[in-house]
């Protein structure tokens, strides 16, 4: 089925570096009429439908699917803003770069501690490797609806699809998300709205029901040709960006969950650098390039040791203790200097003798131990 636009888009006007839209109901509006002229003609349009424009606040990744969700919203006279959530394991990069495609206005929150906690305990399990997608769906949910009224927002809305991850956007874990989120029937999913029951926005007559789409399955056929139509044509895979669904990464997060359960963003953020190796109650990192040897030295904290081969150029080691605090012991400074030996361009084993310890700040190192 063909999609008709709640009102149709007419020109684009670039106003100081943001993309303007203009919207109307027919005929042609000159492209060089002021942003106020716009905003007018958007302003007539939630009018018409029920007395003034409604803003709905988009969960907004950056993918294809949140850039249509945002996009097919605003051309139905709905004012939005999109909202971005970092955590050590996804970040706002892909967002920003499609809000500026866009035009859209973006908030970015950080959730580390509460994401956390669902990565820890997430209440309904994992996927395919440690990602709690359905828990952190509905955290994202809730923390929108918490901000909503700061936001000057009416409903929430996302680019979820039902049936395109068979997991997290099957029919019972969409309604699922929607009520252990708090956001009921305030959650909106435009792109699948047809095939879901009604929400109150559509009931309430902000968003008119049958200008909604009706997409669902795996297939991203109609999701590019409706790219085409509303030229948007810079957008990321839908492989997404979240690192616990990559398997080796969900490997290092498994093991350090299984030793050390308090761990914290310092920790989780720890995961992505280097080559990862336990001695006993003891992580020792090894930077595999410079710029992570230097990213190892700035993620270091008082207490972790940094050491490196004395002689050659070579990998960084950090060697972090648990219970966070401790001291690494002598063999685990043994194994850290066998390590380093064997990564690094001597190709053998050393002995801590022959490491000094990378000082922090200061172009200064002194003797190892």
């Amino acid at each position: 089925m063909g999609f008709i636009p709640c009102v149709e888009q007419v020109g684009r006007q670039r106003v100081g570096g943001p993309v303007i839209l203009f919207f109307g109901y027919t005929g042609m509006v000159d492209e060089a009429k002021s942003e106020a002229e716009g905003k007018s003609v958007m302003m007539s349009a939630g009018e018409e439908r029920g007395g003034k424009v409604r803003r709905a606040l988009v969960l907004f990744s950056g993918g294809l699917d949140s850039m249509l969700a945002a996009e097919l919203l605003r051309r139905c006279g709905v004012e939005v803003r999109g909202i971005v959530f970092t955590t050590p394991f996804f970040g706002s990069s892909s967002a920003e770069r499609a809000a500026a495609e866009l035009g859209l206005e973006l908030e970015i929150m950080d959730i580390t501690e509460r994401h956390l906690e669902v990565v820890k305990n997430p209440r309904y399990g994992y996927g395919k490797n440690m990602n709690p997608c359905i828990d952190c769906h509905a955290l994202m949910v809730r923390v929108a609806v918490e901000r909503l009224e700061e936001l000057g927002g009416d409903f929430v809305a996302t680019g979820e699809v039902l049936g395109e991850r068979p997991k997290s956007q099957n029919r019972q874990a969409l309604e699922l998300v929607a009520r252990v989120s708090g956001a009921g029937d305030l959650l909106l999913r435009p792109l699948s709205a047809r095939l879901l029951p009604e929400t109150l926005p559509e009931r309430e007559g902000w968003v008119e029901r049958e200008r909604l789409l009706d997409l669902s399955g795996r297939s991203r056929r109609r999701q590019i040709k409706l790219a085409e139509e509303w030229g948007i044509g810079d957008y990321e895979s839908p492989a997404g960006g979240c690192l616990l669904t990559d398997t080796g990464f969900s490997a290092r997060l498994r093991e350090l969950m299984s030793r050390v359960p308090a761990f914290d963003a310092a920790d989780a953020e720890l995961l992505k650098v280097g080559r990862h190796f336990w001695a006993g109650s003891t992580l020792i990192v090894l930077g595999r390039r410079h710029e992570e040897n230097l990213r190892l030295v700035g993620l270091a904290h008082h207490a972790d040791v940094l050491l490196r081969e004395r002689d050659l150029p070579g990998p960084t080691a950090l060697l972090r203790a648990y219970p966070r605090g401790a001291s690494p012991n002598r063999r685990d400074l043994k194994e850290a200097a066998r390590l380093l030996g064997l990564y690094g361009k001597g190709k053998r084993p050393l002995k801590p003798s022959e490491l000094v310890e990378v000082s922090r700040g200061a172009e200064r190192e002194k003797e190892g131990r």
